[in-house]
């Protein structure tokens, strides 16, 4: 490094983003998450060793998990190489790989790869990097915000040890707050700025546990307010509010909260809740939730938790999917939460759902013919179709109803539908039982 690149170097630190200089250089500056880093914890106890063996953290941005790497990178006798899955490709990690090759058999010194956003690496990119892990010719660090047991590859997950990232807490946050404004080094204590207890508070439980979210709005905060009377910038409540603006949507769309979010909705509506079932709904659409993965769990909530007790809750679910394709936001929510405050609100019953699937059981178990009477009779020559042999036409009869059995020999009287009382089932009820069901 020459000293026109140590100059850029040191410009760019001090023109960082607040939350980059703030970060922690050790173990013991970092914020939270003291189920993994605590001194009597794994991961602080290999990092302090430099016995860390592949690692893949994963939680919501702006826990540290990079910020972990950093502090990985400050304490190991290890090269440190980062790469960002995001704008990587093979060529890269080759180029990697070839310099952890050469930098063992030269001088016998390991090589860490920390890997930000590694599921944005594609299944080839990850099976690239197996046997570079395997035989340690680099020891990875992976990044992630989505559940890795979704997006990671099993056999890296396999040779990896995962540790979650929790969000930090109101305490954590107004910490870091606090240390940000009066740190001269590193922080904005240069300004002289008063962060005002509202403020503070409001900033601590605005940014759902993000620190560079809140971070990042009170660096905003005091760039932009000009001193007052007494020649301080002072960061009241007001203020604050407008450079985080609002609480962020803590959401990811393959992830945990994904699929926390959709279940939430989807029992809301089962449980006959419209409220809790609009709340799901406007809190997926202002994440940004595919409309038609919305409008598709409609359908199969109308279809599984409702039935036969309303069957318009199907052709109400099936006409609000069709239409939100036609229409699009931001006039699809309004289908959207129409459809989803009828299912809540309709009458319910499973036994549809519930009788597809004793007959699944009962197929997988059991042989059994279909009846000679219910077979299929091809046409003859003259291009008639006899009826089977055996067959009885309900049509032929009174009330277009006769007695007959359709179930093969050896279920006879088999019952896999049991409709309940419940709305519409109720009168299928009523009729069945004055059939041969009765």
């Amino acid at each position: 490094m020459d000293l026109f690149e140590y100059a850029r170097n040191k410009d760019l630190e001090q023109e960082a983003p607040l939350a980059l200089r703030m970060r922690p250089r050790t173990l013991d500056e970092v914020a939270g998450q003291q189920h993994i880093i605590g001194k009597d914890k794994l991961l602080y106890r290999a990092i302090k060793a430099d016995k860390l063996t592949s690692v893949i953290f994963y939680g919501p941005p702006g826990t540290g998990k990079t910020t972990l790497a950093r502090v990985i990178a400050n304490t190991t006798k290890s090269e440190f190489t980062q790469i960002n899955a995001t704008t990587a490709g093979k060529k890269d990690m080759e180029e990697v790989v070839a310099a952890a090759k050469d930098r063992r058999g030269r001088y016998g010194k390991k090589t860490i790869l920390f890997i930000d956003e590694i599921h944005r690496f594609n299944k080839g990119q990850q099976d690239y990097l197996l046997p570079f892990v395997e035989d340690g010719t680099v020891q990875l660090i992976g990044a992630t915000t989505e559940n890795p047991y979704f997006e990671v590859n099993k056999a890296l997950l396999s040779r990896s040890i995962l540790f979650e990232l929790h969000p930090l807490t109101k305490e954590e946050i107004r910490q870091l707050l606090e240390r940000a404004v009066s740190d001269t080094e590193c922080g904005l204590g240069a300004y002289g700025a008063i962060l005002e207890e509202d403020a503070a508070a409001f900033l601590s439980d605005v940014a759902g546990g993000d620190a560079r979210a809140a971070l990042n709005a009170l660096e905003l905060g005091i760039l932009t307010t000009p001193p007052s009377e007494d020649g301080k910038i002072h960061i009241d409540l007001e203020t604050a509010s407008e450079c985080i603006q609002r609480r962020a949507v803590r959401y990811d769309k393959n992830g945990d909260q994904h699929y926390d979010t959709i279940s939430a909705f989807i029992k809301s509506m089962r449980g006959s809740d419209p409220d809790a079932a609009v709340y799901y709904l406007a809190r997926m659409l202002e994440a940004g939730e595919d409309i038609r993965f919305i409008a598709r769990r409609i359908m199969i909530c109308a279809s599984e938790d409702v039935g036969m007790a309303d069957p318009q809750a199907l052709v109400v679910a099936v006409a609000a999917c069709e239409a939100v394709e036609r229409i699009g936001l931001p006039e699809a929510r309004i289908l959207l939460s129409q459809a989803a405050i009828y299912v809540a609100t309709a009458p319910k019953s499973n036994a549809s759902y519930l009788a597809v699937g004793e007959a699944a059981k009962s197929v997988r178990r059991t042989e059994a013919e279909v009846p000679g009477h219910l077979m299929n009779i091809h046409a003859n020559g003259e291009g008639d179709a006899p009826k089977a042999v055996g067959y009885k036409y309900a049509h032929d009869y009174p009330g277009h109803y006769v007695e007959q059995e359709y179930l093969p020999e050896n279920l006879r009287g088999t019952r896999f539908y049991n409709p309940t009382e419940n709305g519409y089932e109720k009168k299928v009820r009523e009729y069945l039982s004055r059939t041969s069901r009765s």
